[in-house]
């Protein structure tokens, strides 16, 4: 049996007490913000290929979803546009926008927050996605776990259920804001 496909990973440097790791934020943002630029292209590119357009509110709300490893409501990305030298975005627009990036995979919405976080990846149709969202940093990573959808399908199939989204977040400590390594995120979030 396969185990699950670790999708964002740590960056290795930032476990490590006692390195420069403790003066940057969360792995989180150091790997979400290198992934940025290439995303972008990529994102544009499928669009094309597809025969959509990437507009440039929908970029722009990508874009602001790329500068930040937390999820973000679409009320904070009408800001976080307008605060990037662009008009402020009516909420309707933003939600047009997102629901564009939502149908076409380049974000997922994390339920228990009300909010959205950016995605690279090209998640199958029947991938299940399980997001663990750090209640300390507020970063999420995402897993894949081949393993973890058959035995939820098996589930739902014994109660004669069927499920319409394969989503599953988990709330807990990312391994850079673990306990062991607490002074890491609090040096982060701490000003010096």
């Amino acid at each position: 049996m396969a185990g699950p496909r670790v999708i964002q990973k740590v960056h290795p440097d930032a476990v490590q007490a006692g390195t420069a790791a403790a003066a940057q934020p969360c792995a989180h943002a150091h790997d979400h913000a290198a992934r940025a630029p290439m995303a972008l292209l990529q994102a544009e590119d499928a669009c094309r290929s597809r025969g959509l357009r990437l507009t440039p509110i929908r970029r722009e709300v990508l874009a602001a979803l790329y500068a930040t490893h937390r999820p973000v409501s679409a009320y904070e990305l009408a800001d976080r546009v307008g605060a990037a030298g662009l008009a402020r975005p009516a909420p309707i627009s933003v939600y047009r926008a997102l629901e564009f990036l939502l149908h076409n995979g380049f974000v997922h919405r994390i339920e228990s927050r009300n909010a959205f976080i950016a995605c690279p990846f090209q998640h199958g149709r029947d991938d299940l996605v399980v997001f663990m969202i750090c209640e300390r940093c507020g970063g999420v990573d995402e897993a894949v776990s081949d393993d973890l959808r058959a035995a939820l399908t098996r589930l739902a199939e014994r109660q004669g259920f069927t499920p319409h989204a394969r989503v599953l977040e988990l709330a807990g400590r990312c391994a850079h804001c673990a306990p062991v390594n607490t002074d890491l995120c609090v040096a982060a979030e701490t000003p010096r």
